[in-house]
């Protein structure tokens, strides 16, 4: 079965009501993270890096990332006739910059709140959980152990 790999990243900014997130909109009522297809070439932070540039115009010296934390979201699609399998790898980083350059590929963005961003992606219940699992990592703290379990990857069905 052929696959598509992609990577990106979940930002957010501290503010004084608690961590906004950045959605990009695509239109047709689609929010989602930065992301993007890899290249041969690339491992995935690179393509996470690349593709953040490319959507967003942030540089990476505008970003931290958040150690410990690396999760994966899988799902099929179809292409022609053919079934695929999509894997996206997103990391998580925090960034202080409130305005960005949103790409030709995206219609507009906004920085949304926990609550807000779930509403906007509630057709897409992975998406939710990924979210959930961000908010409980940034709200358990520094000290914490295994502050971001990485899942195991799930055995394609078919």
């Amino acid at each position: 079965m052929p696959k598509i790999i992609s990577a990106g990243i979940i930002i957010f900014r501290k503010t004084p009501e608690g961590p906004k997130f950045l959605l990009l909109y695509h239109g047709h009522g689609y929010w989602n993270f930065a992301k993007g297809k890899m290249e041969m070439s690339e491992r995935s932070w690179q393509t996470a890096l690349r593709e953040v540039r490319e959507e967003t115009g942030l540089k990476s010296s505008e970003l931290k990332f958040i150690e410990n934390f690396k999760t994966y979201e899988r799902f099929f699609l179809t292409r022609g006739k053919e079934k695929v399998l999509k894997i996206v790898i997103l990391y998580l980083a925090e960034t202080r910059q409130p305005q960005i350059t949103v790409s030709h590929e995206h219609e507009g963005y906004g920085w949304f709140s926990f609550n807000d961003a779930k509403k906007l992606m509630i057709k897409y219940k992975e998406n939710i959980k990924i979210l959930q699992n961000v908010y409980d990592f940034l709200h358990r703290g520094p000290a914490a152990p295994n502050r971001a379990p990485k899942p195991a990857p799930k055995a394609p069905t078919v």
